[in-house]
């Protein structure tokens, strides 16, 4: 018995070590926020269904992401089998021959599912060309204990003067609590894509329907104005410096009486165990200017992508079907509860009484991203697609161009009329040498 018991256990070793030796590794760059580090932790998941497949993760800064797998995929450099990349590039990569069609997933992944509004933007000529790993719209998050006791009250659909009213109300520098909390880092995905909303919001756009920038409008002027006048007035120091991760911080922290950014960040803001504030968040429609229909029109996925060109693209596919499966969701939401659940994709979770009743924010969130209209961002006619991007290739440089003149103002370093004219003058150049109009 015990020569046998040997034999089999040399068997399974040799098994095991035959199975090491032929597993494929797939290397896949993902963006360093908290619902991409959780994939990460819940690997063994995809590791014990799929055994002769390893993975090695790039994890990067939002600018530093776009940087690389924009450089890596253009030069067919194939330093990566899945690329975590946005609804943004999707179409345009899609076009270029870069991405490998997704529509031969297995059955069981229900693509019928999937959010319309968020496949439509992944999808050219009727194939689907990344999976969307989570979806989002962009709202305002309040402390409602700041609100009542500052005697103000944050309507479902404010304006942009309600929210410096609220944002003055509630500051309290002394105490280390600013009364509102936007993004400041430059790059088109960071500061850029608030600012790009909010000024959609107040009726201005990028191009006219001759594709000359706008940034001499009287619509600019007041975005970029009522902008710096929030953040340097009720704002915390340093916001030049701010992107999405810096201020989920401080207002998990407690640190912030309003923060106007993307509806994922409201599953960090209430879970107890991250968040000093989870107890006291209300939720409140994207503001406009007061008196107009404008809306902020933020539409934005993470999805995961396969290159064209990869050697392991079957292996690349078995691991995005897994990421942004229902199985996965249900991973998630065993582990660490439905309030966390990657949101925005999948119609079944809206229509999960669980999921519901676990994210107070889950009606907003829903109702803000079926509430976009790409082909109308804004209330002026516009000859692009877009919401808090344009969807032309040049927007990527054009608008982390943009953006450092906009942080550059944030941080005092020339003001708003100059940083309004070096905008208009760069991206008339930049466009002039694309060739526009086309």
């Amino acid at each position: 018995m015990k020569v046998r018991a040997q034999a089999l256990l040399g068997a399974c070793t040799v098994a095991a070590l035959a199975t090491a030796a032929t597993a494929e590794t797939i290397t896949i760059a993902t963006v360093n926020n908290g619902d991409m580090i959780r994939m990460q932790s819940l690997i063994d998941d995809f590791k014990a269904k799929n055994p002769d497949i390893d993975v090695e993760w790039v994890t990067l800064e939002e600018n530093v992401l776009r940087q690389r797998v924009t450089t890596d995929i253009a030069t067919k450099g194939g330093q990566y089998d899945v690329m975590t990349i946005g609804n943004y590039e999707v179409p345009i990569w899609a076009k270029q021959g870069w991405l490998v069609s997704i529509d031969d997933l297995p059955a069981e992944y229900d693509m019928a599912d999937l959010l319309p509004a968020i496949a439509g933007g992944l999808s050219v000529d009727g194939s689907l060309y990344a999976a969307p790993f989570y979806g989002e719209s962009a709202m305002v998050m309040y402390r409602t204990d700041l609100a009542e006791k500052a005697g103000v009250t944050i309507p479902e659909q404010p304006n942009w003067d309600q929210i410096r009213e609220a944002a003055a109300a509630m500051t309290d520098k002394g105490a280390g609590i600013y009364g509102v909390c936007l993004r400041g880092k430059a790059g088109w995905g960071e500061n850029m894509a608030f600012l790009s909303a909010m000024a959609h919001s107040m009726n201005a756009r990028w191009f006219d329907m001759e594709w000359k920038p706008q940034f001499d409008s009287p619509e600019w002027k007041a975005t970029i104005d009522a902008y710096l006048d929030m953040v340097n007035n009720y704002g915390p120091p340093g916001t030049s410096s701010n992107g999405f991760n810096e201020s989920l911080a401080l207002f998990q922290q407690g640190k912030c009486g309003m923060w106007i950014d993307a509806t994922v960040a409201a599953s960090f803001l209430t879970d107890p165990r991250e968040s000093v504030v989870a107890d006291n968040v209300g939720y409140a429609q994207f503001p406009n200017a007061a008196g107009s229909e404008g809306r902020g029109e933020w539409l934005w996925s993470w999805n995961l992508a396969i290159p064209a060109g990869t050697s392991k693209e079957a292996a690349a596919k078995k691991f995005v079907a897994w990421a942004t499966s229902k199985d996965y969701t249900n991973l998630v939401a065993e582990r660490d509860g439905w309030r966390a659940a990657p949101p925005g994709t999948r119609s079944s979770l809206y229509d999960n009484a669980d999921y519901v009743a676990a994210a107070p924010f889950a009606k907003m969130t829903i109702n803000a991203i079926n509430g976009v209209d790409i082909a109308h961002p804004t209330s002026q006619e516009v000859p692009y697609i877009g919401s808090q991007w344009v969807a032309i290739p040049e927007f990527q440089g054009i608008g982390t161009a943009v953006g450092q003149q906009f942080s550059a103002a944030l941080a005092g370093q020339f003001s708003a009329e100059q940083a309004l004219q070096n905008a208009q003058s760069l991206t008339e150049r930049e466009m002039a040498k694309a060739g526009y109009p086309k």
